[in-house]
């Protein structure tokens, strides 16, 4: 199978990384171990730089807006910048399209009742990963490692259904404590606006 990854132009952006002949085996061969920086290896530099300037907030771990946010882990989704939060106003849930699976009603469910948060916002984009995939993916991936996951793909066509469909598994979760203000919406990626959804 393969996925399309985009990338991003300009020395600034760019990451080299240097490999040998591909191996036909499974395990790859020494040529093909890597010989230059990882992409993780940049980010731990950056730590050491961002560490170095560090202070502690002293902040407490309950958000101070009491809010908790889903929205699906796109990279062009830069939620902070788009809401207008600063570090600690909310808790951040994110999966593959910003579904409510039960691992997020798990996070939502300790963010309320251990950490205070009474409001929900969920937030799916316009050109989402998961509008181009259905459930054959999980067949396919059956197909090449011998096991079934045991996860959906929670793939949708109609993004506003999904928001709707998410709105309701948080309304109607029995774990919740707060379910009075849950609101979905779309982010546009080629816009940066918001578009509420009605849940009727």
């Amino acid at each position: 199978m393969m996925f399309f990854v985009p990338s991003h132009s300009g020395p600034e952006r760019g990451v080299t990384i240097t490999v040998g002949t591909m191996s036909t085996s499974a395990h790859p061969s020494a040529d093909a171990i890597r010989t230059g920086p990882t992409v993780t290896d940049r980010l731990v530099e950056a730590n050491e730089r961002y560490a170095a300037e560090f202070t502690d907030p002293g902040m407490d771990a309950r958000p101070v807006l009491h809010v908790a946010v889903v929205a699906c882990m796109d990279a062009r989704l830069d939620l902070h910048a788009a809401l207008g939060l600063e570090l600690g106003d909310c808790h951040t849930i994110r999966n593959a399209g910003g579904v409510v699976t039960d691992d997020v009603i798990r996070s939502l469910t300790i963010s309320q009742r251990a950490l205070g948060t009474r409001s929900v916002m969920l937030v799916h984009h316009t050109n989402c990963g998961l509008e181009s995939l259905t459930e054959d993916f999980r067949h396919e991936l059956e197909d090449e490692v011998g096991q079934r996951p045991a996860w959906a793909v929670e793939a949708f066509r109609d993004v506003d259904q999904d928001v709707r469909q998410s709105m309701q598994r948080v309304r109607t979760s029995p774990f919740l404590l707060h379910s009075d203000d849950v609101r979905g919406f779309v982010f546009d990626v080629t816009t940066g606006l918001l578009r509420e959804i009605d849940p009727a």
